[in-house]
């Protein structure tokens, strides 16, 4: 990966992500001036969902801009890689369509605890690790494995700046689904 233009993307890339870990240890910190998830859409909640669709959109093109560079170009990582994939993708569609796309953007509209959150309270997070995986195998690229083990360190923190949040949103009924499931798995 040596073009300028290319070059770019991946710095773009990674303040996105440094920006987005700031923004996760901030709220963490301090969770009473958490910049995110917020139930209205200000400069915060804009400012958080353009870098993450910025980091979501980036990561495929790495997937073609370094294809193959890595130390593993033998065919038997495709099929490694085809079942992450589909089982990481299947997950992150269920959690999407159960919680709905105001709900999976941060807005409340109340607590969801059906289909694949009584497995996990975290399946979008959970199928996106899953599929990371499956797309660095994939791809055999240290530039996507960079990228997306960032992505997947912000999506590790995010719950525990969201469950404060949710706590004060759902109150004894966010508390007593927490205790029930697992934040992972």
């Amino acid at each position: 990966m040596d073009a300028s233009w290319a070059q770019l993307l991946l710095n773009a890339n990674l303040f996105a992500h440094a920006t987005l870990f700031l923004g996760a240890v901030w709220c963490i910190t301090f969770p009473s001036r958490r910049i995110y998830p917020m139930a209205r859409r200000d400069f915060w909640y804009f400012a958080m969902w353009t870098l993450f669709i910025f980091i979501f959109l980036s990561n495929p093109a790495f997937v073609i801009i370094d294809w193959n560079t890595g130390l593993f170009p033998g065919a038997i990582r495709f099929w490694l890689a085809g079942p992450l994939l589909f089982t990481g993708g299947a997950l992150v569609v269920w959690g999407i369509a159960t919680l709905g796309s105001r709900r999976t953007s941060g807005l409340p509209e109340g607590l969801v605890a059906e289909g694949p959150y009584l497995l996990t309270r975290n399946p979008q997070y959970v199928g996106d690790l899953i599929l990371f995986v499956g797309v660095v195998v994939f791809s055999n690229s240290a530039v996507v494995a960079v990228t997306h083990l960032l992505t997947a360190f912000v999506l590790l923190l995010a719950p525990f700046a969201e469950e404060p949040w949710l706590e004060n949103e759902y109150g004894d009924g966010y508390t007593a689904y927490r205790r029930e499931v697992p934040r992972f798995l």
